[in-house]
């Protein structure tokens, strides 16, 4: 197989986006790499991250790929796990108790830091409109988010969240409990449960 041909399959397997890390582990040069990305129209979108000319940038995934630490929250997992009608207004994020957010705040990304405990409560992965895979909060941890922080959540958004949720049947209010319970709002995110029954 030739070096083009194997970029080419590289490309395919990633959703039309090429990774010069992953160009790099198949002992491709970053020459060849620079001369095939300009044969072919591909677009720059990050550093180290190509996308192919008929394919539609993602700015969830590869914003994933440039800060592997984000999770996506707030209104932006809702929108992900299709619990609000409307698209996000801003990304919101959250992340480590230390990780350093000054480049991602400059990109005009909400970040909330947690303790580590509370960071990983919940991770999960879910594909974007575009069919590529990003971390975010699962939809237990996206409502107790939500009660949380009901008053900077639009009361639209919060509304249509609590009502679809309630009316998945995928929901696990076991698992909503135990999440309330160990971030500390049980008591308040059972009230709402009990109304929406």
């Amino acid at each position: 197989m030739s070096k083009a041909e194997l970029l080419k399959r590289m490309t395919e397997s990633n959703n039309g986006y090429l990774f010069t890390s992953e160009v790099q582990e198949a002992s491709i040069s970053r020459t060849y790499l620079a001369d095939f990305i300009k044969e072919n129209n591909y677009e720059k979108v990050a550093k180290g991250i190509y996308v192919s000319e008929d394919v539609w940038p993602d700015e969830l995934f590869i914003l994933q790929k440039c800060y592997p630490a984000i999770v996506y929250s707030g209104e932006t997992a809702l929108y992900l796990h299709a619990m609000i009608d409307r698209e996000y207004s801003e990304i919101y994020v959250t992340v480590p108790t230390g990780f350093s957010g000054s480049r991602l705040r400059n990109k005009g990304i909400v970040i909330h830091s947690e303790k580590e405990d509370q960071y990983k409560l919940g991770i999960t992965e879910v594909l974007t409109q575009f069919g590529n895979t990003v971390r975010c909060y699962d939809k237990e941890r996206c409502i107790c988010d939500a009660v949380k922080n009901k008053g900077k959540i639009e009361i639209q958004n919060f509304q249509a969240a609590m009502r679809n949720y309630m009316k998945d049947k995928d929901k696990d209010l076991s698992h909503l409990a135990l999440y309330a319970q160990l971030i500390g709002n049980r008591e308040e995110v059972m009230k709402y449960v009990e109304v929406m029954v």
